[in-house]
C-alpha cells in the first residue's frame, strides 16, 4: 500500500521580450485551471469529491487528513471548491445529460429528503428533496439528481418538461400531475408493493429472508403473497439479458398468468382481512395500484420494480447520515450535480475519480458544445483514463 502524498504543481510562465526593441513583453498563457487563481489542481478537487460522494467523507473529516499529509486548508475552502466544481464549472455538462434524458422514452423517478439550514423562507430544521431521474436506456444510462425546497406535483412537471413516452416511480402522488399533463404511461415500482407484505412478515417477527419451513399461524397468506412475487421475479432474472421483445413475449406467456391468479386470489382474500391490518394495508395497496403494477407486461422495455433508481439514489442516502445537511441551497445544488456525474460514470463503467480528474483537466479548455460532449461518460474515449494526471 502506498499511502497518499500532496505535491506541489510549479508553473513556469516564461516571459519574451523583442530583441530588437527591448519593449515589447509577452508572457506565456497560463493552463486553464478548473477554479481560477486557486492552488487547488483536478487531481486534489477530484479527490475530495471521490471522498464525500462516493466514500461519504464528509468536509471537516477531510480537514485533519489533509493535515496529516501537509496540507492546511480549512473545510470553508473545500466547499468553496465543491460548491464552484458542481456549479458553473460542471453546469454544461449536467445541461447536455438532461436533453439527452428528456429524448429518451422511459424514465424512473424516485426522491429522497435532504436538509438545507439557509433556505430562503424556510426554518433550518424544514425539510427539503433531492429528486433523481434515470434512463431506462441500458446502452446510455443516465442519472440525475436535482434540488429543490418542495415535494410538489409541479417538481417533477420542471424535470420532465418535454418528456414523452414511459414514467417508472412508486405511488406517491405528485407523480399525477404530470403524468395527466404530458399524457405519459405511468408504470409503478413492483417491489414497493412486496415491501408491503414483507412488512407484514417482520411485524410477526419472521425475517423475509428466514422462512421457516412451514408458515406459523397467521402468515399463511402472507407468504403465499410473497410466493406471488418469487415467481414473478424467478421469470425476470431468467430474462434480464434478454431483448425487449423477448421479455414482452415470455411475460405474456408465463408472467400474467401468474398476475393473473394473484389479483383473482386477493381479490377473493381482501374481505376475510381486517382493513387495519398489516396485511389488509398490503392487499389494498396492490389491488388499488393494480394497473400501474402490471403495467411491465405491455413493454419488453420497463423493469419490473424501480430499483435501479433507488440503487442510484442509495449513495446520497449513506452521505446524508454522515453529513447530516447542506448549509446553503447552492451547496445542495452543487452537490446535486456532482452526485450525477459520479452515478452516470458509475452506471456506464467508469471509475470515479478517474473520471472526475479528467473532467476537472478538460473543461476549462471547453470552447464549443462538440467539446462538452466528448467529456459526456457514454462519449469518452476511455483510454485518456490511464493516463497519470
Amino acid at each position: 500500500i502506498i499511502p497518499a502524498t500532496i505535491q506541489v504543481l510549479l508553473h513556469k510562465r516564461l516571459k519574451y521580450v523583442c530583441p530588437c526593441c527591448n519593449k515589447t513583453l509577452k508572457t506565456a498563457p497560463m493552463t486553464p485551471q478548473p477554479i481560477p487563481k486557486s492552488q487547488a489542481s483536478p487531481g486534489l478537487l477530484a479527490y475530495i469529491a471521490t471522498a464525500k460522494y462516493v466514500d461519504a467523507v464528509p468536509l471537516y473529516r477531510q480537514v485533519p487528513q489533509f493535515a496529516r499529509l501537509g496540507l492546511d486548508c480549512s473545510r470553508t475552502t473545500l466547499a468553496r471548491w465543491m460548491i464552484h466544481c458542481g456549479g458553473s464549472l460542471t453546469q454544461p455538462m449536467i445541461n447536455l445529460l438532461r436533453d439527452e434524458l428528456l429524448e429518451q422514452d422511459y424514465i424512473q423517478c424516485d426522491e429522497t429528503r435532504t436538509q438545507v439550514l439557509k433556505e430562503p423562507g424556510q426554518p433550518a430544521h424544514s425539510t427539503s428533496y433531492l429528486w433523481l431521474q434515470r434512463s431506462g436506456n441500458p446502452q446510455r444510462p443516465i442519472v440525475l439528481f436535482d434540488y429543490d425546497a418542495s415535494r410538489s406535483g409541479q417538481v417533477p412537471q420542471r424535470l420532465l418538461d418535454g418528456f414523452s413516452g414511459t414514467l417508472q416511480t412508486d405511488a406517491y402522488a405528485g407523480y399525477n400531475a404530470v403524468v395527466t399533463a404530458q399524457q405519459l404511461i405511468h408504470a409503478l415500482c413492483m417491489a414497493h408493493a412486496r415491501r408491503y407484505y414483507t412488512d407484514a412478515l417482520k411485524a410477526n417477527g419472521i425475517h423475509p429472508n428466514r422462512l421457516p419451513i412451514k408458515a406459523p399461524k397467521g402468515c399463511e397468506h402472507i407468504i403465499k403473497a410473497l410466493n406471488f412475487f418469487k415467481a414473478l421475479y424467478a421469470i425476470e432474472r431468467r430474462i434480464r439479458n434478454m431483448t425487449p421483445d423477448q421479455r414482452t413475449e415470455i411475460r405474456d406467456r408465463e408472467t400474467r398468468p401468474i398476475l393473473n391468479k394473484f389479483k383473482l386470489w386477493l381479490d377473493r382474500l381482501q374481505p376475510k382481512v381486517r382493513p387495519s391490518s398489516k396485511l389488509g394495508q398490503a392487499i389494498a395497496y396492490t389491488l388499488n395500484q393494480w394497473p400501474g403494477l402490471i403495467r411491465f407486461c405491455d413493454d419488453g422495455h420497463i423493469a419490473i420494480d424501480n430499483n435501479a433508481a433507488e440503487n442510484a439514489v442509495r449513495p446520497f442516502c449513506l452521505g446524508r447520515k454522515n453529513w447530516l445537511f447542506s448549509d446553503s441551497v447552492a451547496g445542495a445544488r452543487a452537490s446535486a450535480n456532482l452526485y450525477s456525474l459520479i452515478e452516470t460514470a458509475k452506471a456506464n463503467g467508469i471509475e470515479p475519480y478517474a473520471y472526475l480528474r479528467h473532467l476537472f483537466t478538460e473543461l476549462p479548455k471547453a470552447a464549443c458544445v462538440e467539446d462538452y460532449e466528448a467529456l459526456l461518460p457514454y462519449h469518452l474515449d476511455r483510454s485518456v483514463l490511464t493516463r497519470p494526471g
